[in-house]
């Protein structure tokens, strides 16, 4: 099993670095899957127990200039890691200027993954910062606890999202108020946010957002046809790991939509060229 990969580009870094970023304020702890074209950030947080998921994928060659990984075994060519991408975080960001930055799997005293950031230097001699972030070696036998989440059939499927830092400020103010909050959408390109107490009702109106068509795993496009579009699909879900998703995200997407399950999930898909973030948020009952 070995797996090193480096970044040379400036800007192709700073991309990477804020997509850890976003990664490391929406799950403590998370796992990195390697393959040979792909590289995924997993948050399986079961959501039967009330936690969030994600489902992080980028293209290895958008960003990186070398990358070479051998799996586990021929038939198996990936690689689990467990880590906090905290740590991968803070490695980063002492790389904002750097010459290249080299990623490797090693195993002296415990797998980590060494990042080595070489620096700018006056004299010739070239300065490497150094970091060891500890991983854990998920087994071939627990790989299916980290598929991707499978998703029911959406009462609204896909709604563009309003103007993300629109909705941040709203659902920011909204926080102040209550715990909950009530997202609804149709498939007219209406949603609301809402929240109700026993002291106040607050509901901020987005129309016009456009539903792009959503095509399912046997590639057939969904249609509203048979769907009453004014009809409003809603679920409850925790303020703050919405406000969290808002606050956190900096992959900046081109496209971010969201599908709701009534009562039962709100799933938000955010898009940038090869990256693509989609969390999913349970509904409380």
């Amino acid at each position: 099993m070995r797996f090193r990969a480096k970044i040379v580009d400036l800007a192709c870094l700073n991309h990477f670095s804020r997509i850890i970023n976003t990664i490391a304020r929406l799950a403590k702890s998370c796992i990195l899957r390697l393959t040979v074209c792909k590289l995924y950030f997993i948050l399986s947080d079961k959501v039967a127990n009330g936690g969030a998921s994600m489902w992080c994928e980028l293209s290895q060659g958008n960003f990186f200039d070398e990358f070479q990984m051998e799996g586990v075994a021929a038939e198996h060519n990936e690689i689990y890691l467990e880590l906090v991408p905290e740590n991968l975080s803070r490695a980063l960001k002492t790389a904002q200027s750097a010459k290249a930055v080299k990623i490797k799997l090693t195993n002296k005293h415990c797998p980590c993954l060494r990042v080595a950031v070489e620096l700018p230097s006056l004299s010739r001699s070239s300065r490497i910062v150094t970091h060891d972030i500890p991983v854990g070696v998920i087994p071939r036998r627990m790989w299916n606890d980290f598929r991707e989440p499978s998703v029911p059939d959406f009462d609204v499927s896909l709604i563009y999202l309003p103007v993300l830092k629109t909705m941040k400020s709203v659902v920011e103010r909204m926080k102040n108020l209550s715990n909950f909050i009530v997202i609804e959408a149709n498939l007219s390109g209406e949603m609301n946010l809402k929240i109700e107490t026993d002291l106040v009702s607050v509901t901020t109106h987005f129309k016009d957002l456009g539903n792009p068509p959503w095509a399912s795993e046997d590639g057939c496009q969904s249609s509203a046809q048979g769907r009453d579009l004014e009809s409003m699909a809603e679920a409850c879900i925790d303020i703050k790991k919405l406000q969290q998703l808002l606050a956190g995200q900096q992959v900046n997407p081109t496209k971010a939509l969201c599908n709701i399950v009534r009562k039962r999930i709100v799933h938000f898909i955010l898009l940038h060229e090869e990256v693509s973030l989609q969390y999913f948020i349970p509904a409380i009952a």
